[in-house]
C-alpha cells in the first residue's frame, strides 16, 4: 500500500510511468491530501514489450501459485476423512429439496425458520455440486472458494502493502487450521468467506479513482450477499466500510472518502432492506432465532476464547505486532486506525461466541477473520525484513522468515484432522438404521437426523423423519421446536413425546444422548413402558463423550403386528 502525496497524482502523465512502491508517510506539513494509490508494487515497467511484460508477469505469480497448491494438497488430504458432519448433510439435503421445489413443485420444510442464512443461497450451489461428485464433490466447492479467498487476499494484500507483504499474507491464511478445514467443509462457510473477501477487494480496487460509484456499489452488492448467505458476516460490514473509508483519497477534507464508505454502508443497507421487505418466508423469524434469541451453549467463555487463541494466536500476535510496527514508525494515522480493523475482524466473532457461550459456528468466525488479520500480520512481517540492512542481511531475514512458516503450517495440518474428525463416523449407525428406515412405512424418530436423511433413499420422504427438538406429522407440519417458531436448540416437549410413543407413532427410534440428553433419558423411558417397542441394535459411533467414554446410538423398533397402517395419533 502506498500514500501519493504529489498534486499531480491523479493526472494521466503521473500515472503513466512505472513506480516503485513507497513507504506509506504521513501527511506533509503543506496540507497536500494523502490518496492511496490504486496500483500494486510493480516487479516490471510497463513499458517493456506486451509479451515479454506477459511472461514475466505472469512468473512473478510464483509466490501465490506455490502457496494455493499447498494450500489445496493439505485441504484434500482431509476430502475423505470422514463421512458428512450433521451441518454439511443438512445443507446439502436442503439444497436437493429446494431444487425439487423450484423443478416440481415438491412441499419442502419451513428452512428459512431455522437455518443461519438463506436457503435459496449456498444450499442449491452445493446440491449441484453433490449431484456431480457427491460429498466430495460438495467438499471441492468449498476448496473452490478457499482458494478463491487467498487469490483475493494476494490482490487485496499487495495493493494496499506492496507484493512481500502480499506472499507471507497468503501464507499465514492458507496454513491456517481453520483455512484448510473450511476448503473441505461443505457448507455455506467458504461460500460466505470468499463473497467478505470479493467485497473487500472491490471496495480497495479504485484506489486514487474518484469516487469509484461502481466500484463501491459492487462490494455492497457482493456484501448483502454474504450476509443472506450467511447471517454471521455481518460481523464483517463495519470492517468493509472501514476499508473504504481508510483507503480512499482524503481530497476536500476527507469528504471523498465519506463519500465511498456511505455508498458502501447505504447500498448494503438498502439491498437487505430489500430483501426484508420481500420476505415470504419468515427469513426474519429465522435470523432472530438464529442471531438474537439463539438459546445460549454449555462452553465458558473462557473455554471459547482459549479455543480461538489456540487456532489463531499467532496471527493475532503478529497483526497486533503490525499495529504497533505502524505507530511507533509514525506511518499516517489512516493506516494505523485500518491495521486495527483488520486486527479487530479476528477478535469480533470469538467475542460474540464467548457471549453465546458456544463453540458451534467458532470455526467460521475464526476462519473469517483471519482473511483480514493476515493482511496485517504480512505487514508486520514486511516491516520486520525491512528493516533489515539492505543486502545479504535482508535476504537472510527473508529467508528465515520463509522457514518460520514450518510452524504455522505444522499448527495448520495438525489443527485442521483435528476440525475434520470432529464428528462421528455415521457408517455403521446408517448400515444398521438403513435397513429399517427403508423397509419401515410409518414415522421416524432420530436425533440429529440429518445425516440418515442426507444418505438413506427413505431421507427423501422428508415428512417421516421427526427429531428430538420437534415432531413431523404427515402433513409436513410441527408439533414444536425451531421450525414453529421455538428456540433454536431447544429440546422438544417430553409429553409431547411421551403421548406419541404411548400410541405407538413412531415405527423406528434412535437417540444416541448427547445434544438432548435429559429429553433422550425421558423418551427411553417411555419406550421402555410401551411393550411394542423393542431395543433392536446398540451402534457405537466413535465420539468420546466425558465422563460416559465412547458413544452410541440405541435404536428400537415397533413390532407389534396390531399397529395400524397409516395411523397418527390426536392432535
Amino acid at each position: 500500500m502506498t500514500l501519493d502525496t504529489s498534486p499531480g497524482s491523479n493526472t494521466p502523465s503521473a500515472r503513466s510511468g512505472p513506480r516503485r512502491p513507497l513507504p506509506l508517510s504521513r501527511r506533509s506539513r503543506a496540507g497536500q491530501a494523502a490518496a492511496w494509490t490504486e496500483e500494486p508494487a510493480r516487479v516490471l515497467p510497463e513499458s517493456l514489450p506486451g509479451a515479454g511484460a506477459r511472461r514475466r508477469r505472469l512468473l512473478s505469480l510464483w509466490p501465490l501459485l506455490v502457496v494455493l497448491a499447498v494450500q489445496a494438497g493439505l485441504s484434500l488430504r482431509l476430502l475423505w476423512a470422514d463421512t458428512a458432519s450433521q451441518s454439511e448433510a443438512l445443507y446439502l439435503r436442503a439444497g436437493h429439496l429446494e431444487w425439487a421445489n423450484w423443478l416440481h413443485g415438491t412441499p419442502i420444510p419451513p428452512f428459512p425458520k431455522y437455518f443461519s442464512g438463506a436457503p435459496v443461497v449456498y444450499p442449491p450451489i452445493g446440491g449441484i455440486a453433490d449431484s456431480i461428485g457427491g460429498l466430495a464433490g460438495a467438499r471441492v466447492l468449498s476448496l473452490a472458494f478457499m482458494l478463491g479467498a487467498t487469490i483475493l487476499l494476494w490482490s487485496t494484500a499487495g495493493r494496499l502493502f506492496g507484493r512481500r507483504a502480499a506472499c507471507f499474507a497468503i501464507a499465514l491464511f492458507a496454513l491456517t487450521g481453520t483455512t484448510l478445514h473450511l476448503g473441505v467443509f461443505a457448507t455455506y462457510d467458504a461460500m460466505s468467506v470468499f463473497l467478505v473477501a470479493l467485497a473487500a477487494w472491490c471496495v480497495i480496487r479504485p484506489g486514487a479513482r474518484g469516487p469509484a460509484t461502481g466500484w463501491m456499489l459492487a462490494g455492497a452488492a457482493v456484501l448483502a450477499l454474504a450476509n443472506v448467505a450467511a447471517y454471521t458476516t455481518l460481523l464483517s460490514d463495519p470492517i468493509i466500510v472501514a476499508l473504504a473509508l481508510l483507503t480512499s483519497p482524503w481530497t476536500s477534507r476527507g469528504l471523498l472518502a465519506a463519500r465511498r464508505a456511505g455508498t458502501v454502508l447505504a447500498g448494503t443497507a438498502a439491498l437487505l432492506g430489500l430483501v426484508v421487505a420481500a420476505d415470504r418466508a419468515d427469513y426474519l423469524g429465522g435470523f432472530e432465532r438464529t442471531m438474537v434469541t439463539r438459546v445460549a451453549g454449555s462452553a465458558s467463555a473462557q473455554s471459547v476464547l482459549g479455543q480461538s487463541w489456540y487456532w489463531a494466536g499467532l496471527l493475532l500476535v503478529l497483526a497486533v505486532s503490525g499495529v504497533v510496527i505502524s505507530v511507533a514508525t509514525r506511518q499516517a494515522a489512516a493506516q494505523s486506525v485500518l491495521l486495527v480493523f483488520l486486527t479487530a475482524a479476528l477478535i469480533f466473532g470469538p467475542l460474540e461466541q464467548a457471549h453465546l457461550h458456544t463453540v458451534a459456528t467458532l470455526n467460521h468466525h475464526v476462519g473469517l477473520g483471519a482473511w483480514f488479520a493476515a493482511i496485517a500480520a504480512g505487514y508486520a512481517v514486511d516491516r520486520l525484513i525491512a528493516a533489515a540492512p539492505a543486502g545479504q542481511s535482508r535476504t537472510v531475514t527473508c529467508g528465515a522468515c520463509v522457514i518460520a512458516l514450518v510452524f504455522p503450517a505444522y499448527l495448520g495440518i495438525v489443527q485442521s484432522r483435528a476440525f475434520s474428525s470432529d464428528w462421528p463416523n455415521s457408517s455403521d449407525f446408517l448400515a444398521v438404521f438403513g435397513p429399517l428406515a427403508d423397509h419401515a412405512s410409518g414415522p421416524l424418530l432420530v436425533e440429529d437426523p440429518a445425516v440418515a436423511e442426507y444418505y438413506l433413499p427413505a431421507g427423501a420422504q422428508w415428512q417421516r423423519w421427526s427429531s428430538t427438538r420437534n415432531i413431523t406429522l404427515p402433513s409436513g407440519t410441527y408439533t414444536g421446536g425451531p421450525a414453529s417458531g421455538a428456540s433454536v436448540a431447544g429440546a422438544g416437549n417430553a409429553p409431547v413425546y411421551a403421548n406419541y410413543i404411548a400410541r405407538g407413532y413412531f415405527s423406528a427410534v434412535a437417540l444416541n444422548f448427547v445434544d438432548t440428553t435429559g429429553l433422550d433419558r425421558q423418551i427411553a423411558a417411555d419406550l421402555r413402558r410401551n411393550p411394542h417397542y423393542h431395543v433392536v441394535q446398540v451402534v457405537p459411533y466413535g465420539m468420546e463423550i466425558p465422563p460416559v467414554g465412547q458413544g452410541s446410538y440405541v435404536i428400537w423398533q415397533y413390532q407389534a403386528s396390531t399397529k395400524q397402517a397409516g395411523y397418527t395419533p390426536n392432535r
